[in-house]
């Protein structure tokens, strides 16, 4: 159907300009959702779940709803529903600079620039930089790349396959509203949990795929899966912990373990306890197994848009 060829033409596109130009530098969509999202929680946060929900609601469905009207609007030119598509695909994933954050740490870690590194960190994820040897920096490099295969990728993609642009539109807006209020700080306990609840839901598809995935394109598949088994169910994230044990098996290496974040001290299990610890070297291996993944997750999205769109037309009688 053409439906299906206009989604197979517009997220290869908006892939391939991912890959080419990574996040644009001002204008971002995804910050200015978030500028919208924070004026939004200014109203209404109060140290309560249903305003949270509320809260939830209204920038994921705003999101959403605003993703349907443009591609209702598209829906009769051909240029421009493969235009919205590459644009939305585009806006949402964020493979390249996630690559290129990861390898600046790494190149500052090669060059024996500990400071350097712990100075970058931040830009990749939460942790207490300082409280990070030079190996430590470089196994919560490999995590967050990990997780953000998923997040930053596969599952925008898996959301695209099942609803569209809608879809691509959604997942990256519940994504950011955890990002944003759903961590378990005094503040947003109560007033996230809706956004926390909401994310787990939607990035469960997408993570399973990402840990499918790195079994495929890891070095070591039987690693991955016996790591996968073995440990995913132990981590506190239910979707972070299969990604996590799935990449640390397909590497050879140690994840998890005590993490700092702002002070506050976590003990996680550790993944895959067969492998090594993670050295510096090991972040420009995970990047190169994060963009494999991330290749293979693109055709795999296309090709199921493509039979989900032929089962729906058989249910109903016509033709595929």
């Amino acid at each position: 159907m053409r439906g299906d060829r206009d989604f197979a033409y517009g997220a290869a596109a908006g892939f391939l300009g991912d890959l080419l130009l990574g996040d644009p530098r001002r204008g971002h969509p995804v910050a200015a959702f978030g500028r919208a999202a924070g004026a939004v929680e200014r109203v209404l946060w109060r140290d309560h779940r249903g305003w949270g929900a509320l809260h939830t609601a209204v920038c994921a469905g705003g999101a959403a709803g605003a993703a349907a009207l443009a591609s209702a609007l598209v829906r009769r030119s051909r240029a421009g529903s493969v235009t919205l598509t590459a644009a939305a695909t585009w806006s949402v994933i964020g493979g390249t600079s996630l690559g290129r954050e990861a390898r600046a740490i790494g190149g500052a870690l090669r060059d024996g620039d500990i400071e350097a590194a712990r100075e970058r960190l931040p830009h990749l994820c939460g942790r207490d930089p300082q409280a990070l040897d030079a190996d430590g920096i470089a196994r919560a490099v490999v995590e967050s790349v990990a997780e953000n295969t998923s997040d930053a990728v596969v599952g925008a993609l898996v959301w695209g396959a099942i609803g569209g642009v809608p879809g691509l539109v959604a997942f990256r807006a519940v994504n950011t509203l955890d990002a944003m209020v759903g961590h378990k700080s005094p503040r947003y306990r109560r007033y996230g949990w809706a956004s926390a609840r909401l994310d787990d839901v939607f990035g469960w598809p997408g993570a399973r795929l990402t840990a499918v995935l790195a079994v495929l394109a890891g070095d070591s598949p039987r690693g991955a899966v016996r790591a996968w088994r073995a440990d995913a169910a132990r981590h506190p994230s239910p979707n972070a912990g299969p990604v996590e044990a799935a990449f640390a098996g397909a590497l050879g290496v140690r994840l998890g373990g005590t993490l700092s974040y702002a002070g506050r001290v976590e003990h996680r299990p550790v993944l895959n306890t067969h492998g090594r610890p993670v050295g510096g070297g090991d972040i420009e291996r995970a990047v190169r197994l994060s963009r494999r993944v991330g290749l293979l997750a693109l055709g795999v999205s296309i090709a199921a848009r493509a039979g989900l769109r032929a089962v729906g037309s058989k249910r109903k009688g016509l033709p595929s």
